[in-house]
């Protein structure tokens, strides 16, 4: 299911994962990314064992924030083979978030 990842879990459940990754960069005070968690959770339910899906609050990992040049919050990224293939920024639909990653699949 959907889960708060911490930088130390990074590599292991997103760079080498078997399976396609989606990780939601986001902050406790972010107005967006509190109107995106739902579709982020729906994702997680909706395609739960083919995907997983993380959210990483970037207050607490500031060095992969970096890393992954996050400007701005709510940033949601699509990795496969622990690479990024696609993002998206901004609290956007639902629909939006699975045209991007149902060709991952």
């Amino acid at each position: 299911m959907f889960n708060l990842l911490g930088q130390d879990k990074f590599e292991s459940e997103v760079k080498q994962s078997p399976i396609p990754a989606i990780v939601d960069f986001s902050a406790t005070w972010c107005g967006p990314c509190k109107m995106l968690a739902p579709s982020i959770e729906k994702l997680a339910k909706n395609y739960e064992g083919r995907v997983k899906v993380f959210t990483i609050d970037v207050d607490n990992a500031r060095e992969l924030a970096t890393t992954f040049g996050i400007r701005g919050v709510p940033t949601v990224i699509f990795f496969k083979g622990g690479v990024e293939k696609d993002r998206v920024s901004g609290n956007v639909p639902y629909e939006h978030l699975t045209k991007k990653l149902d060709p991952l699949l």
